[in-house]
């Protein structure tokens, strides 16, 4: 029998305002959201304490990368709130504190979704076909 993967345990966990404008500013419009994707992991990396500062450490939540992207490429947010979780093998993840109330909205609602369709689903079982009354009937026989 397999044991199940132990989970790592959270160590630290941190809310920051991140300002992005100041290092997005740098690099030209087209590379701007890049830019502030990896200024988030250098600033976490930085006031997280991670080991060597390796930003493969860090990982982004899926909702905060469609934040940072959600206007363009060439127009992220000025700052951003996030809530960063150490855990004991030293790698960090890092969310949206506020989730946009239209993204909450749809995680809940395909939640409910998927509750509802696993209370639907009928308990499989097997017919056989059925044939129609009379069919046989219509065959003719030569009785005398």
């Amino acid at each position: 029998m397999a044991k199940a993967k132990d989970e790592p345990k959270v160590t630290l966990e941190r809310e920051y305002i991140i300002p992005l404008r100041k290092e997005w500013l740098k690099v030209p419009e087209y590379k701007r959201a890049n830019k502030a994707i990896k200024a988030i992991k250098e600033f976490i990396v930085r006031h997280m304490k991670v080991y060597d500062r390796d930003l493969r450490k860090v990982k982004i939540d899926n909702i905060l990368n469609n934040e940072i992207r959600f206007r363009g490429i060439r127009k992220p947010p000025l700052k951003v709130k996030v809530k960063a979780s150490k855990f004991d093998d030293e790698t960090v993840r890092v969310e949206l504190v506020e989730i946009p109330k239209i993204i909450q909205y749809k995680l809940d609602r395909k939640k409910k979704q998927i509750e509802k369709s696993e209370k639907a689903k009928p308990k499989k079982t097997v017919e056989k076909p059925v044939e129609k009354p009379g069919s046989w009937a219509r065959i003719p026989c030569n009785v005398t």
